[in-house]
């Protein structure tokens, strides 16, 4: 599968929650990204999308994504659900990673079933689907709000001390740091 990039797109700014500190445990990530926890903990294992945050180092450690990372796994769940093969959707998630964050909000992927392609106007779009090669799309920036509007409501973990940021620790948190500190 090969991935082709259009245009050039606009800056969008930061992303949120883009603090380098800031992270979201696995079963934040899952319900953001509407995937189960099989799902997430093969993928990680896999390679496919690593939390870039805190990684997982030993039995009981916690993996931390960054919204970057939600944004792939939201984005790699709807391809799934369109029938797009792991290996070719492996292809894709490399092209975002090499790609960056600046304009991501930008772009639109869309697919024939072989190739995928980034495509960053509605001039783009409408010369692929008049080529007859378009079959799906995936507006990044729809998806980009939708992980935005689900993380305001999910809480965020420091990742120097394990805190949940933005919120107050739960009782079984506060009685655990209790005992260790």
């Amino acid at each position: 599968m090969s991935v082709t990039r259009g245009g050039s797109g606009a800056e969008t700014g930061a992303l949120p929650g883009s603090d380098a500190e800031i992270g979201y445990r696995g079963p934040t990530a899952c319900a953001a990204a509407g995937i189960t926890y099989r799902q997430l903990d093969y993928w990680a294992r896999t390679g496919l999308v690593e939390p870039s945050v805190r990684p997982a180092h030993g039995s009981g450690s916690q993996r931390l994504y960054s919204f970057r990372d939600i944004l792939v796994l939201k984005v790699v769940k709807r391809l799934l659900d369109l029938g797009i093969s792991l290996q070719q959707i492996r292809a894709a998630v490399q092209h975002l990673r090499d790609r960056g964050t600046d304009d991501l909000a930008e772009v639109t992927l869309m697919s024939d079933g072989v190739s995928v392609y980034e495509l960053t106007s509605p001039d783009e779009v409408v010369d692929l689907l008049a080529g007859g090669q378009g079959v799906f799309g995936i507006a990044l920036g729809r998806v980009w709000e939708e992980v935005a509007g689900e993380l305001a409501v999910l809480p965020a973990v420091r990742a120097e001390d394990g805190l949940i940021a933005g919120t107050e620790r739960d009782e079984l948190a506060t009685r655990r740091a209790q005992r260790t500190g």
